[in-house]
């Protein structure tokens, strides 16, 4: 007999590896691992201190949000229908100058509690205060791959401290929250940091052992900057001063040329694809299929609340495969099987985490989440896969695990109170446009 913390009996199991759909399937988690998963007809007997009914529900790995700003969420709503270079200059940037560190643990908890409630059980998050960031994750119960924004925008003594300032906390949080939360550095872009704060970045990751995380591509202005000062592009210049590698996390990637992309995959660099607030901000679309075809790991993110507006990852699954249909005028590009891959495993392997999560395995951590299938847009089922993509959303999440913990039952979320955390971050980002303005830290 097999002795197990949470045993989920009588579920549909969607593992994300094998391709299989297990029917009938009993999950089984100790402590923080998966020790059972498979069919009940060959399941050994379990006994289990919480026992959780899943008739009528599909279990899956948690989603793994690959790119987000999560205390943006008390700026939802605030900076609508702008272009981006507006949006940030007029809008987004004398916010944040305002923001002190208990605000960002706010608007954070808010994310968190999001989603939570949306079945996304692992993200990475790159702002600053980032440290409020970590407790936020703490208390909530989710996974986390953090890290301190880097920003010199030609100030290098600024440069010089937010680098610090980055290191010094990837020091301290590296496996904070017993092992929940990793570490990345993560300066802002190409054009907001120099080329000699990008090498120096580049070489303390590698002597810290820890990735980074940047926006790259995201806007034809940026690229056209660059060009025209270095007479490179994004990519190549990063490749120049030996910046790519498979530790670095690179968000957006829209206006890559081809050798951009052969470049990014030769170095093994992985692609956030953030759809929706690529839309919103009308700054293109990413070539996806093309990287995908070159081999590029590619994960879905996204982006913060201010630019999205949520954190839905089911949202940001189906225009991730819709948007890529109509860019490339092809309905078999990015089946729902394949996008579902690059929210789970996908976003895994993404953040270099495919060896602990992403896909329902023994052995591996327990980041469970069951989705409730007796609804009626989620009926009939022909194609779990293609109703999970295309017709599911985030309220459809019913239960959520993070490492072998119920973070969320039967929709009650047991680590956070919501009423709370809500309150309090309405409370915070009312006041926040009240506050006399100091002088402006440009992010």
């Amino acid at each position: 007999m097999k002795e197990a913390d949470i045993l989920i009996r009588n579920c549909i199991i969607l593992p994300m590896v094998g391709g299989e759909v297990v029917r009938e399937g009993v999950i089984a988690t100790k402590n923080d691992k998966i020790i059972y998963l498979g069919q009940k007809s060959k399941a050994p007997r379990l006994m289990a201190e919480k026992t959780i009914d899943g008739h009528g529900k599909v279990a899956m790995p948690g989603l793994i949000n690959c790119h987000t700003h999560l205390a943006m969420t008390l700026f939802r709503g605030i900076a609508e229908d702008q272009p981006l270079e507006n949006w940030l200059k007029e809008t987004i940037w004398p916010l944040e100058a305002k923001l002190k560190p208990e605000d960002v643990y706010d608007g954070a908890l808010l994310g968190c509690l999001e989603m939570i409630k949306s079945g996304t059980t692992t993200f990475a998050d790159m702002y600053f205060h980032e440290d409020q960031v970590a407790k936020a994750v703490e208390k909530a119960g989710l996974r986390a791959v953090l890290a301190q924004g880097i920003l010199e925008a030609g100030v290098s003594r600024r440069g010089e401290k937010m680098l610090q300032d980055s290191i010094n906390f990837a020091r301290k949080y590296k496996g904070y929250a017993d092992g929940k939360v990793t570490v990345q550095l993560g300066p802002h872009t190409v054009c907001t940091c120099s080329l000699d704060l990008l090498a120096r970045v580049r070489q303390k990751a590698s002597d810290l052992k820890v990735g980074i995380h940047i926006h790259l591509a995201e806007s034809e202005e940026n690229v056209s900057q660059i060009k025209q000062k270095h007479g490179l592009t994004e990519v190549e210049l990063l490749e120049k001063i030996g910046f790519l590698g498979s530790d670095v996390l690179a968000a957006h990637c829209i206006h890559l040329t081809e050798k951009e992309m052969q470049l990014l995959a030769k170095h093994n660099v992985k692609v956030s694809y953030n759809p929706v607030a690529n839309m919103k901000l009308a700054q293109g679309t990413a070539k996806i299929k093309d990287l995908l075809d070159l081999g590029v790991t590619v994960g879905i993110g996204t982006d913060g609340p201010a630019s999205n507006n949520n954190l839905d990852m089911f949202q940001s699954m189906k225009v991730a495969a819709l948007l890529q249909k109509q860019y490339y005028r092809n309905p078999t590009v990015l089946p729902a099987q394949t996008v579902q891959k690059m929210a789970t495993i996908g976003g895994a392997k993404a953040l270099g985490l495919e060896k602990t999560v992403g896909s329902l395995e023994v052995g591996k951590k327990a980041d469970v989440i069951l989705l409730d299938f007796k609804k009626p847009h989620l009926t009939p089922i022909h194609d779990f896969y293609a109703n999970i993509v295309y017709s599911a959303h985030g309220d459809d999440v019913d239960t959520v695990i993070v490492d072998g913990k119920l973070l969320m039952e039967n929709k009650n979320v047991k680590t956070l109170e919501e009423e709370k955390v809500m309150l309090k971050a309405q409370k915070t980002a009312t006041n926040l446009p009240k506050r006399k303005a100091p002088i402006v830290k440009v992010y």
